[in-house]
């Protein structure tokens, strides 16, 4: 399997969260040091894990990334997309707009890069697991966080598009929601002080505090995606907190955890 973003944050937690579970993973991100730290605590847990750096904006670079990963173990048949940028925090009036464009191109074309690389062989296997996190602002308002809510936003219409495309290929897309965990964009809405807004500076405080959610809890939703009982489950966006374990044994409905999540009249 492959995991951008591993260097860090949600993608880091869950590289070293599916290593404990047996898998042999994949390990994308920009920096050589942060790629390091991560393989280590997986060896030292006794998992497998492969450093592989590259930069999910730059196509050639992750096709290049996909081949070595194929051909170390020998194919690829599940993909985590956690590689993303905050971006600018504040007023959109008052946004940087190169910032604005350097989120977008991390947060939705990079996903666009790498799904793009890997789906075609997806396709001719006839099997596949892609799973791409999202974040607040995906399915809400998110004021003062255009460009990160913008981006995420997108990419749950793109996994519900695209999966829709390859459903009669086996291969299988999900949005997963996180929740409110501490990482370093935490940090970064603190050091943004009044132009995160109150609401988000007492929750990412509380997060800071607390944890947010428990990392045990965004593993076993990811392995649940990734594992083949979750075939029948695709172009949908789960949020960690949301009743999923009865999706297991249950027929989804079409616009059952999709990015319409209001009642159609």
């Amino acid at each position: 399997m492959l995991i951008t973003g591993a260097g860090r944050g949600i993608g880091k937690r869950l590289a070293i969260g599916f290593a404990a579970h047996g898998a042999r993973v994949g390990l994308l991100a920009r920096s050589k040091a942060e790629l390091d730290i991560t393989n280590l605590e997986i060896e030292h847990a006794s998992g497998t894990s492969l450093r592989i750096r590259a930069n999910v904006c730059d196509f050639e670079q992750v096709v290049a990334a996909v081949d070595r990963l194929r051909t170390h173990y020998r194919g690829l048949d599940v993909i985590v997309c956690a590689a993303a940028l905050q971006g600018p925090v504040g007023p959109f009036a008052e946004s940087s707009p190169k910032a604005w464009a350097e989120t977008l191109e991390t947060n939705l074309i990079g996903v666009m890069n790498v799904c793009r690389a890997v789906l075609p062989k997806m396709i001719e296997k006839r099997s596949g697991k892609i799973i791409v996190i999202s974040g607040g602002g995906a399915a809400d308002p998110r004021p003062n966080f255009s460009a990160y809510a913008a981006s995420k936003a997108g990419l749950v219409r793109f996994v519900e598009t695209v999966a829709e495309e390859v459903r009669e290929h086996n291969v299988q897309l999900n949005a997963m929601a996180p929740g409110g965990t501490y990482t370093h964009m935490t940090d970064e809405i603190l050091r943004a002080g009044d132009s995160a807004g109150w609401k988000e500076k007492e929750e990412a405080m509380q997060v800071r505090l607390t944890g947010g959610i428990l990392p045990e809890k965004q593993v076993q939703l990811a392995l649940f995606l990734a594992s083949e009982a979750s075939n029948h489950i695709s172009g949908k966006l789960i949020h960690v907190n949301d009743d999923w374990k009865k999706l297991k044994n249950a027929n989804v409905q079409r616009d059952l955890y999709t990015l319409r999540r209001v009642p159609k009249l």
